[in-house]
């Protein structure tokens, strides 16, 4: 749309336009580069094996039963993730949003983090 001004000796003219600087895409287009993103990331990914917890006698699983059964599934692990929680339910009551989803999703893994370590695919 153009928009006349006239002052007392000169005439200025002035484009309009909606959009208010920024690069504005149309719909279409974010869908196909998300469509383009998404099919790169599945064929360039290589193949992904789960990882067992290994039995007792077997190689490192000294390491593994102190770091995941007596650590994550123990005491010490209840108490960060019920402590992260709480944290983040206190950042959510404050209004502090952006604090909060992190540190609840955190306490949640971390709560579950003995299934997660058993589900965790390698990407090797």
């Amino acid at each position: 749309m153009i928009e006349c001004l006239s002052g007392r000796k000169k005439l200025y003219i002035r484009l309009k336009t909606k959009q208010k600087g920024g690069f504005k895409m149309e719909r279409t287009k974010v869908l196909f580069m998300a469509m383009i993103a998404m099919w790169a990331v599945m064929i360039l990914a290589p193949a992904v094996y789960a990882v067992t917890a290994p039995a007792s006698g077997s190689f490192a699983y000294d390491v593994y039963d102190i770091a995941v059964n007596k650590i994550l599934k123990g005491p010490i692990g209840f108490v960060c993730g019920a402590s992260a929680i709480v944290l983040g339910a206190v950042s959510a009551i404050t209004g502090r949003i952006m604090a909060a989803v992190p540190a609840i999703i955190g306490g949640a893994a971390l709560l579950k983090a003995d299934a997660i370590t058993e589900t965790l695919g390698l990407l090797f």
